[in-house]
């Protein structure tokens, strides 16, 4: 899906957006992906209707066969994959990969699924300007099947976080999270569906305050305008409370 826009190209300025909406600089995302693209989806979805002010520049994969990549390119969005298997290291992989970002000029790297670690040298000279999205409430459940490890660890409340990506796995301060009910009867799938459910408004409206250049990231954790307030927790009526 494309971008609605005005002459010129920009994106359109929603209803009730701020005064300086209009001159503000588009929010330059480069998102990396490793599967369906749903969150990718959302984003290009919330651009479009004007709900976000940014302009996605770039799709980046470590899968070839990843149906993200397909979205992009049926949303005239420059799409490619490199394969780990091409290179010696983690940090030659990234290397390549973080290289081509860089041509995109991103203001933000998006992990919207992407599935492999990132290595510290490429983490660190974006320190900042990566954030990942990830299906539990963190620091809960890190890693990989969390919907299973919510399930065993019979908690109440389960969801989905948005976090600075550090070479800690799921580990960099988190910016803001959406809760779900865990309930009676629950297996992986009706969980994992409820969880994603939430997942796409919440990372929509964590980009947006960056696209309002609203968040920082400090020594101390996440500042959020003039406080520091995380992580943020969005409400039933996808804005956060």
């Amino acid at each position: 899906m494309g971008t609605r826009t005005r002459e010129g190209g920009r994106p359109a300025v929603p209803a009730g957006a701020p005064a300086d909406a209009a001159t503000r600089t588009p929010l330059r995302l480069a998102v990396l992906v490793s599967g369906r693209g749903s969150n990718l989806q959302a984003i290009l979805e919330a651009i479009a209707r004007g709900a976000l002010e940014a302009v996605v520049v770039g799709v980046f994969s470590d899968r070839a066969s990843a149906p993200a990549l397909q979205r992009a390119r049926e949303a005239g969005i420059p799409a490619q994959a490199l394969s780990p298997r091409d290179f010696v290291s983690r940090a030659a992989f990234d290397a390549a990969l973080f290289a081509a970002v860089d041509a995109t000029q991103p203001d933000l790297v998006v992990c919207a699924g992407y599935m492999r670690l990132i290595d510290a040298s490429a983490i660190a000279p974006r320190t900042g300007r990566i954030i990942n999205i990830h299906p539990s409430l963190l620091p809960a459940f890190k890693g990989l099947h969390t919907h299973r490890q919510a399930l065993a660890a019979g908690v109440a409340e389960h969801g989905a976080s948005v976090h600075f990506v550090t070479p800690e796995l799921d580990g960099g301060p988190v910016i803001a999270q959406a809760r779900v009910p865990v309930l009676p009867g629950d297996d992986e799938e009706t969980l994992s569906a409820r969880v994603l459910a939430r997942e796409h408004p919440l990372l929509v409206a964590t980009l947006r305050l960056f696209a309002g250049r609203a968040v920082t990231l400090r020594e101390d954790g996440v500042q959020i305008g003039d406080e520091r307030a995380v992580p943020l927790q969005l409400s039933c009526n996808n804005a956060f409370a």
